[in-house]
This record gives structure tokens, C-alpha cells and sequence, in this order.
């Protein structure tokens, strides 16, 4: 059974009715990371917001698991472009945050905070204060704290989208160490053709008016991702394919959800 499986999913909104989904279909596995990529208007970040909860599809479903997805769960962590940390609390309690809310015991949550909190590369700074970080530091405690809450999957929406383009990089090979000591359920929405290929298993590509599933890329480059394999033929090959799907279609007018 898939982790995630949208089932004819459609949504419109507005009075003028623009479609931003239709008849959207595509079952995501256990443990695995799919990126989605495409052009202005083609509802990426629609359909992560559906899978999440935060919006209701007009028409289809989204299982997870045996359930239909009503709204927000625990069972699926969260990440935007924007960092939402608590800016009085520290990176400790911001990542101690969502097992408090689960009533999860003092000492089990702050171990399992700061488990995750080394995980992520942040075990200096545990006791700072989020205007101390840097951009990268801050998404870090994001990951973070989405990870310790405990789901099952993880819906990040260009999560790194304001990023410098080092930071990125580094930040990018931080999220594929973290998947593969942990292995959960990825969908992560980018406008960024590398980092789509770089991070995937597969990559769903979508065309817009209305949005729809255009391709699906095996991308088939082995982990860990490396330096070497983002330089080799290969993956040249792969970003090739994926760059003509997105932007070698009547729709794209730009890389943006």
C-alpha cells in the first residue's frame, strides 16, 4: 500500500474558475522521495496542500495509508520556504515543540529533540535563539523539528527556495543524509530543475491550464548523492529530460508554483 495516493484529485478556485488541478493521480511508496516540479500555475504547491490538509480537493482523494486525508495529522510534517520558528524559544524548545504537544514526557521528548537537533548539524546550537542562525541554521531547525514530531511523511514546499545558492547545496546533501538514516516518505514541491533530480527517486513533472501530471522521471542514480554523481553524464542526463518536460511545453512561462 502506497504512502500517499492522490486519487483523480481536482481543484478550482475563484470565480472565474481557474483550475489549479485536474484529474491529478499518482501514488507516492513508503520511504520514498519524490520531488514535483513545473511552470507557473501547474498546482504543485496546491497538491502538497491537499496532501497536508490545508486545502480540500473539489472533487478526488488523497489516501495516506488506509485513510482519506479530512485535514491536518500528525502523521505528516510540514516544511515551507518560510522557517515559522518561535522566535522567544530556543532551537531545544522549538524542536522539543511538537512532542510537547503529543504530551510526550519531558525527559523522552528533549532526548528526542536533541537526537534530531545532531542529526541536522545544529548540536552547538541547541540554546540559541533563532535570530541568532543563519537562513541555512534556521530551515535546519525546521527539518528538525518536523522530523521529531515523529510522522510518517514529509511534505517540504521549496523549502529552500531562499537560499544562497551554496547554502542550498549544503542543505540539500544535509536533507539526503537525514532521509537515509530515518527513510521516511518525501514529497518535496522545487522550482529547481537540479535539485529536483538531485534529491529524488522520481520526479513528477506538471503542466498547467489546468494543472496535470505531464511526466514521471525515474531518475535511477544510486545513494548516497554525491559531488561526483551530480557532475557525471548521468545525471546530465536526467536534468536534460526533466528541463525539456518543464519548460518544452505550451504553459511554461515560468519555474514557479
Amino acid at each position: 500500500m502506497p504512502d500517499i495516493d492522490f486519487q483523480h484529485v481536482s481543484k478550482t478556485f475563484g470565480s472565474k474558475g481557474f483550475q489549479a488541478l485536474h484529474d491529478v493521480s499518482l501514488t507516492i511508496e513508503d520511504g520514498e522521495f519524490v520531488t514535483v516540479v513545473g511552470p507557473s500555475g501547474c498546482g504543485k504547491s496546491t497538491l502538497l496542500n491537499i496532501a497536508a490538509g490545508l486545502l480540500q480537493a473539489d472533487s478526488g482523494n488523497v489516501m495516506v495509508g488506509k485513510d482519506v486525508v479530512r485535514g491536518p495529522h500528525p502523521d505528516r510534517g510540514v516544511i515551507f520556504q518560510q522557517y515559522a520558528l518561535f522566535p522567544w524559544m530556543t532551537v531545544q524548545k522549538n524542536v522539543e515543540f511538537g512532542p510537547k504537544l503529543a504530551r510526550v514526557p519531558a525527559k523522552e521528548r528533549a532526548e528526542r529533540a536533541r537526537h534530531y537537533i545532531d542529526l541536522v548539524g545544529l548540536g552547538d546550537f541547541a540554546n540559541a535563539l533563532p535570530k541568532t542562525l543563519s537562513g541555512g541554521m534556521k530551515q535546519r531547525c525546521a527539518i528538525a523539528r518536523a522530523y521529531a514530531a515523529d510522522p510518517k511523511i514529509l511534505l517540504m514546499d521549496e523549502p529552500f527556495g531562499a537560499l544562497d545558492a551554496l547554502t542550498r547545496v549544503h542543505m540539500q546533501e544535509n536533507l539526503l543524509r537525514t532521509w537515509s538514516e530515518e527513510r521516511r516518505t518525501v514529497m518535496f514541491v522545487t522550482h529547481d530543475v537540479d535539485e529536483a533530480v538531485y534529491l529524488a527517486n522520481r520526479v513528477v513533472v506538471m503542466e498547467s491550464r489546468p494543472g496535470r501530471i505531464r511526466e514521471i522521471i525515474d531518475v535511477g542514480l544510486p545513494y548516497p548523492r554525491t559531488e561526483e554523481i551530480r557532475l557525471s553524464d548521468e545525471f546530465e542526463d536526467v536534468r536534460r529530460r526533466v528541463w525539456r518536460a518543464v519548460y518544452h511545453q505550451p504553459s511554461a512561462l515560468g519555474p514557479d508554483a
